[in-house]
C-alpha cells in the first residue's frame, strides 16, 4: 500500500500547481504539473511491473 500512499501524495502535492495554472494562467505551474505527471506516469508504471511480477509468481 505504500505505492498507493506515494501516488495519491504526488497527485496532492501538484493540487495547488493545478489550480495556479488554469485559474491563473501561471506558466510555471504548468511546467511544475507535466513533471509532476511525468513522474506519476513512472510510479505508474512500476506499480504495474511490480503487480504483473507478484501476480506471477517471480517476487
Amino acid at each position: 500500500m505504500s505505492r498507493f500512499s506515494e501516488a495519491k501524495e504526488l497527485v496532492e502535492a501538484l493540487e495547488a500547481d493545478f489550480a495556479k495554472f488554469y485559474e491563473q494562467g501561471n506558466k510555471a505551474a504548468g511546467t511544475r504539473i507535466r513533471k509532476g505527471m511525468q513522474d506519476l506516469k513512472t510510479l505508474a508504471q512500476d506499480v504495474r511491473n511490480e503487480v504483473s511480477a507478484i501476480k506471477n509468481g517471480e517476487k
